[in-house]
């Protein structure tokens, strides 16, 4: 393979997973846009929901749209009733308490996991081939072309969403200043509970997409560490950042691993991103589409 041919699919393949990287990264976002709170059971999230999808399909044989619809509604539920529960009393407290609320929920996530459905991989099976498409030079897997395409899509529904939609309004709205928004009408604990329950049916997605490339265990949950440096890199608060991030974040590691592991043994896809964040918040501290803020001290 000639070294075009190898940077085109090196290229590919990093812009595939980098969509997938942005629809985790989307339930980072919409949780920090709308209670400037930032979740760390983001991953548990994905691995949970990934879960139930595998044992509907493995344990109760029921159809994959069946499977990924309870998924969504029981992931959006639990996201909605995870915030009344833990997170609303905690509302006036330190951000540190939110961030310790959600450790410990990922703990609690990953120990129930365990118990509830075993420690072995499942499987989570969609209808594709699995013979790659050749487009020139460049072999495309379906499952990701299906992962990206999906991403796609619902990074675009919720750019609508956000930019355009009554309650997306609000909820900016509420990011902003939450005292200016009650000033005007807005109920901002029903917007913060919405914004949790669009995080877990952000997770729902991800759960689906992920497992069905990786397969469904507790590692799964580490794919929220590894979009922590999309989640930077485009800013905490911006959903094009999320996509930007994510896109930057997949090429970078597909080409470390392309080009720099055969000369150091491997590894280098895992840090490469971490470094490149680094790099970035040495510049702006506040991601590249992340919102600037002043504060008076």
């Amino acid at each position: 393979m000639l070294d075009w041919q190898f940077g085109a699919l090196l290229l590919s393949n990093g812009v595939l997973i980098g969509l997938m990287y942005s629809l985790i990264a989307l339930g980072f976002v919409l949780v920090y846009k709308a209670t400037d709170a930032f979740n760390f059971a983001q991953g548990e999230f994905v691995m949970f929901s990934g879960l139930l999808v595998a044992v509907g399909l493995g344990r109760y044989g029921a159809p994959l749209w069946l499977a990924v619809g309870a998924a969504l509604l029981l992931m959006a539920a639990f996201g909605f009733g995870l915030e009344r529960v833990v997170l609303r009393p905690l509302i006036g407290r330190p951000v540190i308490a939110v961030v310790m609320a959600t450790i410990g929920l990922a703990a609690v996530l990953r120990g129930t996991a365990v118990m509830a459905f075993g420690a072995g991989t499942r499987a989570i099976v969609m209808p594709v081939s699995d013979e790659p498409f050749e487009l020139g030079p460049v072999m495309l897997p379906p499952v990701q072309l299906v992962g990206a395409g999906v991403s796609l899509v619902f990074l675009a529904i919720f750019t609508w969403f956000f930019l355009k939609s009554r309650i997306g309004i609000a909820m900016r709205a509420v990011a902003d200043s939450q005292q200016v928004a009650m000033a005007m009408g807005i109920n901002v604990r029903r917007y913060f509970a919405l914004a949790w329950a669009m995080a877990g049916l952000v997770s729902a997605l991800g759960g689906v997409v992920w497992g069905t490339m990786l397969g469904v265990d507790n590692q799964l949950a580490l794919v929220g560490l590894k979009v922590f440096p999309v989640v930077i890199l485009g800013g905490l608060d911006s959903v094009m950042g999320a996509v930007i991030g994510g896109l930057i974040v997949g090429i970078v590691e597909n080409f470390a691993a392309g080009y720099l592991d055969p000369y150091v043994g491997g590894g280098t896809k895992d840090f490469a991103p971490y470094v490149l964040m680094i790099l970035v918040l040495m510049v702006r501290p506040e991601g590249m589409f992340g919102r600037r803020r002043i504060e008076r001290v």
